[in-house]
C-alpha cells in the first residue's frame, strides 16, 4: 500500500486595488494521517491542515502606484489572463496520486441558468438556483471581495469529486477568468505542473472560497460560475452542472451612508513574499519606518514602494487618505483629529496643509510624551501650522487610544476604528476604519471632542459625566447605528453590557478578531470562553497571540487563533515569510454576533473591550445593527482565521517539510476522499452548512 502524502490545500489571496488585484483563497490542508487534516474551513486543526494563505495580486503591479480610492478592497492585478488569478484550495488526504493527472479542458460546463435577478444582485447574499447542479452555491459580499460557500444538496459527494473550478466575469466583460490555485495534483514524474494551475486543471478542494476581484469597484455585478470537477482512473477531468450568480460589491458598503474598510495586514504572507519582500531580506525595514519614533523622517528609496503601500495599506488608507484629501480640498472644512500612535508622513503632511482649520488631540502617554518621540515631532509640525492654541496632548486615565478623524465642511464625514495612523497601522497590521457620513454623525464626533478638548487636562470623571458616553445614535438612513465614547462613569460603563449580549444574546455564530485578548481578563473573555464551549453556537476567534480558552468539548468549537507566519521549513510550494517585526499585527477590535440572522451586530472600534478601555481610556466604541455591515466584517474574520490557522497548524506539525499537494480520488483501501473531514469533523461540518 502506498504510502499517504501529505496534502494541503493553499489559502485565500488578498491582493492589491486597480491593477494590482487578486484572489483570495483558503484552502484545506490534507494531512498525511488521518484526522489531522482541515479539509473545509478555515480553522486549521492540529497535523497538517493547510488552509489559509494569503496570496498576491497575480502580478505585482508595481508600477502603478494603486492609490486606494474611497473604500476599495480590490484583487487580482490587472486584466487576468483568462486563468490565472489567485491560489489554493484545500487538501485532503491525499493518497498517492495516479498517474499525473491530464486534466482535459474539460468542455464548457453545462449552461447554467441566467444569474438571477438583477435585484438580487446588489444584495449581499446571493444564491444560485440551478436544480441541475449537484451542490448550492451562495455568494456573500465583502468589502471588495466575495465569500463563495458551496454545499452538496443530498448526502456526500462521490469519491471522485475532486473539487470546484471558480471563474468570474467583470461587470459588462464578455469573458470568463478561471482562479488559480497555488496546489495542483502531483504528476507521473511526482511534481506539480505549475503551468495547469487553473482551478479548471486544480479545482479548489475546499467548500468556501474568498476572492477578490480586480477592479472591484466596478459599477454593476461581478458574475462567478462555479463548476464540480471529477476525476477518472485515468485522471481525467470532468466538469459536472455549474452554478452561476451575479453580485454586485461596489465601493461603499453603503454608498454616501457608512462604509467599511480594511488595511491588507498580511505582510506574513505568500503575497507578500511573492511581490514585495525584497530578496534575501527577513524584514520590512526597507518600506516600513523602524524604530517607530524616526517615523516622520523615513522615505522608502525603493522603486515599487508606492505599489506595496496600495497593496499593504488596502482599502483603509485609501479611505482615510482620501477623506483628508476632501479636506484640504474644501476650504470651508473644519477637521478634528485625535490620534494615538501617530508617525506617518502621508497623514501629518495633510493635517499641515490644513493650518488652523484643524484642531488635535495627539497621545501623550509613555512612548509618545516627551522629546525624541515622532508623536512629539508632529506635535511641533502642527503647532507650527495649526497653532499652539489648536493642539493638545493628553492620556485621560491612561491612553488617549481614539483613532478619529471628522470633517465638517461641504464634506460631512468622520473616520473611526482600530487604524492608528502610523506604519504599522497602515501597512503591518490587520486593521478597520469605518467612514460614517451625514451632519448627525460628525456632530457627535465633534461635541466628544469638544469634551476632551476643553474644561481640565485629562478629566476623567468630567468626561465620564457627560453626554458623549451614552450610546448615541449616528443618524445614518436604514442603519441601526450608535457610538458612544469612553471613558465612562459608572452609571454609563458599557463593557459588562456587551459582555452580556455576547453570554445571552449569541444564538447561531460569533465571530471575532481582538488585539488583546490573551492579556485582557474579565466580562467579554468570560462571555467568549462560555461562548466557545458552547456546542449550539459556532465561534471562530483571533488574537495577536495565543489565549487560553479551555475548549472541553473534542466535537465543539476551536480555540482562538494568533499571528503565526510559515518559517524556513515551510513545505513546498509555500516559501518562508517574515513576522513583520516586533510588535501586534492583529490589531482589530471588532465582534460579529449572529452574521446569519435578522438580529446581526456588530461591536467596533479603538476599544479594546478591557475595563481600562471602558472607563480610564479615551476610546470610542459602536454597535451596528445590520447585516450587510456585519456580513462585511464576518468575511474578514473569515479570511484571518484561515490565514493563520494554517500558519499555526503547520508550526505544531512534525513533517513541517513534507511537500503539499491536491488530493485525488481515493485509490488505495483506507484512503479517504479530500472531503471526507467536511462531514465527519464537527466543527467542519457546522462551518459548511453555515457559510452556505
Amino acid at each position: 500500500m502506498v504510502a499517504k502524502k501529505k496534502t494541503k490545500s493553499k489559502v485565500k489571496a488578498k491582493t492589491a486595488k486597480k491593477k494590482t488585484a487578486k484572489a483570495k483563497t483558503a484552502s484545506k490542508p490534507k494531512t498525511k494521517t488521518k484526522t489531522k487534516t482541515k479539509a473545509k474551513p478555515k480553522k486549521a486543526p492540529a497535523k497538517s491542515k493547510p488552509v489559509p494563505k494569503k496570496p498576491a495580486p497575480k502580478k505585482p503591479a508595481p508600477k502603478k502606484p494603486a492609490k486606494p480610492p474611497a473604500k476599495p478592497k480590490p484583487a487580482k492585478p490587472a486584466k487576468p489572463k483568462p486563468t490565472k488569478p489567485a491560489p489554493a484550495p484545500k487538501p485532503a488526504p491525499a493518497p498517492k496520486p495516479a498517474p499525473s493527472p491530464k486534466p482535459a479542458p474539460a468542455p464548457k460546463p453545462a449552461p447554467s441558468p441566467a444569474p438571477a435577478d438583477p435585484q438580487a444582485a446588489s444584495g449581499y447574499e446571493v444564491v444560485g438556483t440551478n436544480d441541475a447542479a449537484l451542490f448550492t452555491l451562495k455568494a456573500h459580499r465583502g468589502e471588495g471581495m466575495t465569500l463563495l460557500a458551496m454545499n452538496w444538496k443530498t448526502g456526500q459527494p462521490s469519491n471522485d469529486f475532486v473539487g470546484f473550478a471558480i471563474e468570474y466575469q467583470e461587470p459588462g466583460g464578455s469573458q470568463y477568468y478561471a482562479l488559480s490555485n497555488r496546489l495542483g495534483f502531483l504528476g507521473a514524474d511526482g511534481k506539480v505542473d505549475d503551468t495547469a494551475l487553473s482551478t479548471l486543471k486544480s479545482p479548489i478542494q475546499k467548500f468556501r472560497w474568498v476572492h477578490f476581484p480586480s477592479n472591484a469597484n466596478l459599477p454593476g455585478a461581478f458574475n462567478y460560475r462555479v463548476t464540480p470537477m471529477f476525476m477518472d482512473a485515468s485522471s481525467n477531468l470532468t466538469p459536472g452542472a455549474p452554478q452561476q450568480i451575479a453580485i454586485a460589491l461596489a465601493r461603499e458598503t453603503y454608498p454616501g451612508v457608512a462604509s467599511v474598510n480594511f488595511t491588507r495586514g498580511f505582510v506574513s504572507s505568500q503575497a507578500f513574499v511573492d511581490h514585495y519582500l525584497t530578496k534575501g531580506s527577513t524584514t520590512v525595514n526597507d518600506l516600513v519606518a523602524t524604530p517607530a519614533n524616526k517615523g516622520l523622517d523615513f522615505t522608502s528609496t525603493r522603486t515599487d514602494a508606492q505599489a506595496a503601500y496600495a497593496w499593504m495599506g488596502f482599502g483603509a488608507r485609501a479611505a482615510i487618505l482620501a477623506l483628508l484629501d476632501a479636506a484640504v480640498a474644501d476650504t470651508t472644512a473644519q477637521v478634528r483629529v485625535v490620534a494615538y500612535d501617530f508617525n506617518l508622513p502621508e497623514v501629518v503632511d495633510r493635517l499641515v496643509k490644513l493650518g488652523s482649520r484643524l484642531k488635535i488631540i495627539i497621545d501623550d502617554s509613555k512612548g509618545h510624551g516627551g522629546t525624541g518621540t515622532a508623536e512629539t515631532e508632529a506635535e511641533g509640525r502642527l503647532v507650527a501650522s495649526a497653532g499652539r492654541a489648536n493642539v493638545l496632548r493628553q492620556h485621560m486615565g491612561s491612553l488617549q487610544h481614539n483613532k478619529t478623524v471628522a470633517v465638517s465642511g461641504t464634506v460631512q464625514r468622520a473616520v473611526c476604528g482600530s487604524t492608528n495612523m502610523s506604519w504599522r497601522g497602515f501597512f503591518v497590521q490587520s486593521n478597520n476604519a469605518l467612514v460614517l457620513t451625514g451632519k448627525t454623525a460628525v456632530d457627535l464626533f465633534f461635541a466628544a471632542f469638544d469634551a476632551y478638548f476643553t474644561g481640565k487636562p485629562n478629566d476623567v470623571a468630567g468626561f465620564g459625566a457627560g453626554p458623549a458616553t451614552a450610546w448615541n445614535d449616528l443618524g445614518l438612513p436604514g442603519i441601526d447605528a450608535k457610538i458612544s465614547f469612553s471613558p465612562h462613569g459608572a452609571a454609563s460603563a458599557k463593557l459588562q453590557g456587551i459582555a452580556d449580549d455576547i453570554h445571552t444574546g449569541t444564538t447561531s455564530s460569533l465571530l471575532y478578531s481582538l488585539a488583546f485578548l490573551y492579556e485582557t481578563k474579565g466580562p467579554i473573555r468570560d462571555a467568549i470562553t462560555t461562548a466557545t464551549q458552547d456546542s449550539k453556537v459556532f465561534v471562530y476567534g483571533i488574537s495577536d497571540k495565543a489565549v487560553a480558552i479551555d475548549v472541553q468539548d473534542p466535537n465543539g468549537n476551536v480555540t482562538p487563533v494568533f499571528a503565526s507566519e510559515l518559517g524556513a521549513d515551510a513545505p513546498a510550494p509555500f516559501k518562508p515569510e517574515i513576522s513583520g517585526g516586533m510588535g501586534t499585527r492583529l490589531h482589530h477590535k471588532f465582534i460579529v454576533i449572529d452574521f446569519d440572522k435578522p438580529t446581526a451586530r456588530v461591536y467596533l472600534g479603538s476599544y479594546n473591550f478591557s475595563g481600562v478601555a471602558d472607563t480610564q481610556n479615551g476610546e470610542n466604541v459602536l454597535i451596528i445593527k445590520d447585516r450587510r455591515i456585519a456580513v462585511s466584517y464576518m468575511i474578514e474574520a473569515l479570511t484571518m482565521f484561515d490565514h493563520y490557522s494554517f500558519r499555526v497548524a503547520e508550526a505544531k506539525a512534525k513533517d513541517k517539510q513534507q511537500p503539499i499537494h491536491l488530493a485525488t480520488p481515493p485509490r488505495n483501501p483506507g484512503d479517504a476522499a479530500w472531503w471526507a473531514d467536511d462531514y465527519t469533523v464537527a466543527h467542519k461540518i457546522k462551518d459548511r452548512l453555515l457559510f452556505a
